[in-house]
């Protein structure tokens, strides 16, 4: 008989399991963060003023996220009602050097950092003599330096402590299942706490699935997704150039490498929010000769969050759903009800892509490409879907 083919481990992400994630706006102070997050809300909320310790307590918003393949089914079905997906982002105040060690405010702040499950970069790459940076100068890379070395020396706190709680249950000793467990946990931690004062960030570890299951529950500053926002000023966001870039480009192919790196002008993004209508927009950003920026922020957090979009749709609503990917179909029906998770009995399913090109769904069912999957299907990233489950026990 041949040898059994070694089944692959299933992927494990790092962080919090689910499709309500959130995200927070980190930089040090006077980088434009709050000015962004009311730009990217289109709120008042935030406190862009020109001190440290502006904004002290975490402010909150919902952000629509952009879809084309939404917009196309609200446009072929025409709804009563209409729901998209939502991005959830915090404006969380300034760090400053020393915050780990509890400068300023700074364990306040990183305990909201440590709440939020991804993490929006602002790195400030303009000049303006009106906005004091905390630092005395403009200095991106040693702003970043900043950023990651705090974020690391809390996960060096986070994890000795835990370190030290599991040493004091492995001294009991013994050969049970769970001592065994317990040792797999100190060895882990040992190895995260190695790898930390080595400089480096968690989520750039190549950690097997049981390593990351003891990574989630630490909730480690440095295992969060980062998209990092370079703030420049609209003269260098039209030009494309920065003088800054060169020297931060070097930095995050040493520190950050595959870290997703977008330019922004908050600038011109606070002037763009201002305007009524979006023909408004429009028509500036063709006049200036632009492409909006916000639109790519959102997606790209999405996308590194690894979170999708599965849609129902219908005369009476067309409602674009959340879900991480590699969400199986009664996970996704749970996340229209939670009932139908438990009574799931199959999902009927075709892909928007399908939909587009087919035209309409009698076209797509006559060329036998609605099909019907069970509790083991993966649902895909675009995929319309009618969830059948049996009736929810009393």
């Amino acid at each position: 008989m041949p040898p059994k083919k070694r089944q692959a481990e299933d992927k494990v992400l790092l962080g919090r399991p689910g499709n309500n994630l959130k995200t927070g706006l980190v930089g040090l102070a006077n980088v434009g963060k709050s000015t962004l997050f009311q730009a990217i809300t289109k709120c008042s909320l935030g406190n862009p003023n020109n001190y440290p310790y502006a904004t002290i307590d975490p402010e909150e918003s919902r952000v629509i996220v952009p879809d084309d393949r939404y917009d196309w089914l609200c446009d072929k079905y025409n709804p009563k009602s209409r729901v998209p997906a939502h991005l959830t982002i915090y404006d969380i105040a300034g760090l400053v050097k020393g915050a780990s060690t509890g400068e300023g405010l700074g364990n306040a702040f990183l305990s909201h950092i440590r709440a939020v499950d991804a993490i929006f970069q602002v790195v400030r790459c303009f000049d303006d003599k009106s906005i004091i940076h905390v630092q005395g100068d403009v200095e991106p890379v040693r702003d970043l330096d900043i950023i990651a070395d705090e974020l690391r020396i809390k996960d060096i706190e986070f994890s000795e402590k835990a370190l030290e709680n599991l040493k004091k249950q492995t001294r009991r000793g013994g050969q049970s299942l769970e001592m065994k467990k317990l040792k797999e946990e100190e060895a882990t931690v040992e190895k995260i706490l190695a790898w930390l004062k080595d400089g480096k960030d968690v989520r750039k570890g190549d950690w097997t699935p049981k390593e990351v299951e003891v990574i989630n529950p630490l909730f480690l500053l440095s295992a969060k997704p980062v998209v990092y926002l370079l703030n420049m000023s609209e003269k260098d966001y039209l030009r494309k150039k920065n003088k800054y870039l060169k020297e931060i480009q070097k930095w995050t192919v040493d520190h950050a490498a595959g870290d997703p790196i977008l330019p922004i002008s908050v600038e011109l993004e606070k002037r763009l929010s201002k305007f009524e209508t979006e023909a408004e927009v429009t028509a500036e950003l063709e006049r200036i000769g632009a492409t909006p920026a916000l639109p790519k922020v959102i997606t790209t957090m999405r996308k590194a969050l690894h979170l999708g979009s599965f849609f129902t749709t219908g005369a009476d609503e067309v409602r674009q759903w959340t879900i991480r990917n590699g969400t199986k179909a009664p996970q996704a029906a749970g996340v229209i009800h939670g009932d139908f998770e438990k009574t799931f009995i199959q999902a009927i399913v075709y892909n928007y892509s399908v939909l587009k090109e087919e035209g309409d769904e009698a076209t797509v069912k006559a060329k036998g490409k609605i099909l019907t999957k069970g509790k083991d299907y993966v649902v895909q990233d675009g995929d319309i879907l009618l969830i059948k489950a049996g009736a929810a026990k009393k």
